[in-house]
Order: C-alpha cells, then sequence, then structure tokens
C-alpha cells in the first residue's frame, strides 16, 4: 500500500480543497529547492570572489594567424611591464590604482611590439568594471564565470580571438613561483574564495 503525504488543505478558488503529492512529488520539488538555494549561494560566493580579482583580456586585432601570434607577443611586452608596477602585499584596490595610473605605459609597451612587427595598429589599455567572463579554465585553476573588473587591452579593432589570465592575485606573471592557491591567499582572497578557483 503506497502511503501519501498530506499537505495543509489550501482554499482554492471556486470552493476546491487540498491538494496531496506523493512522496517521488514532496522529493523533487524539495530537490528544486535546494537547487534554487545553492544557485542563490554559489552567486554571491563568486561575486566575493570577483569583487578580488582583476582579470587580464587581450583582444587581437583579427583572427588571421599574424595577428593571433602578435596578440601573444603583446601579452608577453604588457604582462613584463605589469610585473614591474606590482608591489610585494599590495591589496586589489592598490593594484586597480597602480595598473590605473600605467595605463598610457601599459598600452605603449603593447604598441613597441606592434610597431617592431611593422604594423600601425593602435594598442589601447583600459580597465573596465563589471565585464562578463565565461568559466575559465586554466592549467592549474578555474575561475566561474561572472563579471569582474578586466584590465583590457586591445590591438587595432580589437575583431579577434582573446587570451584571458588574472593580473590580481598574480597569476600569470612570470615571477610567480608560488601555486595558486599560495598566491590567491597571500593576496588577500579567502579560504572559501580559493575553493571556487581550485
Amino acid at each position: 500500500m503506497r502511503k501519501e503525504i498530506l499537505l495543509p488543505v489550501v482554499a482554492v478558488a471556486g470552493g476546491g480543497a487540498g491538494f496531496v503529492l506523493r512522496r517521488w512529488e514532496l522529493a523533487l520539488l524539495l530537490g528544486v529547492a535546494c537547487a534554487a538555494l545553492l544557485g542563490v549561494w554559489l552567486d554571491g560566493a563568486q561575486t566575493a570572489l570577483s569583487d578580488q580579482v582583476i582579470r587580464l583580456h587581450v583582444l587581437a586585432n583579427s583572427d588571421s594567424e599574424a595577428d593571433q601570434a602578435l596578440k601573444l607577443r603583446v601579452r608577453d611586452a604588457v604582462l613584463a611591464e605589469a610585473e614591474e608596477l606590482f608591489v610585494p602585499g599590495a591589496g586589489r584596490a592598490e593594484t586597480e590604482e597602480l595598473l590605473r595610473a600605467h595605463l598610457y605605459d601599459l598600452a605603449a609597451a603593447g604598441a613597441e611590439v606592434v610597431g617592431e612587427a611593422g604594423y600601425s595598429y593602435p594598442v589601447t589599455a583600459s580597465l573596465v568594471h563589471d565585464y562578463w567572463f565565461p568559466t575559465k579554465t586554466y592549467t592549474d585553476f578555474a575561475l566561474p564565470a561572472g563579471a569582474y573588473t578586466a584590465l583590457r587591452i586591445e590591438i587595432g579593432a580589437g575583431g579577434g580571438q582573446n587570451w584571458w589570465c588574472v593580473v590580481f592575485p598574480p597569476l600569470c606573471l612570470g615571477s610567480v613561483s608560488e601555486t595558486t592557491q599560495e598566491t590567491a591567499l597571500e593576496a588577500g582572497l579567502t579560504e572559501n574564495q580559493v575553493s571556487l578557483m581550485t
């Protein structure tokens, strides 16, 4: 004999009576409710993480093989220039101000590479808040999808494939010798935020 779980009677327009849920219906309903609550929690955790991260976004002029190769050379020059700017122990806000104060220098480093390669594409550097990124998996960490502050380096028309990484905490700078977890914790991220990444 099947048992049914009775829920309180609910008044329905037209004088209808209450309703009955079977166990599987109740389990399904509870599962959906738990999934919704987990989604809200994860969204809040992602927002807290995005408030602690500055991502690097380098956009190539086009998808041609030459422009894609040039993008990687510009990326290397910009990362080398950025590495000179970072102060050990600096927090996210301090790092953002350093980057903002040196946007011209970062763009100039990229423009020098473009000029040496024989192109006349302009290179722009900007800090953009609330820029949407999809989930991205790197070699030893991943970042969830969400809106992040981004250091955007745009080469020429910026119509080609892009390259992403993280400039704060400095997870894609050449001198980083610690693990992703150590670097992120030293930059002030919480264990919970690091767990979203690793």
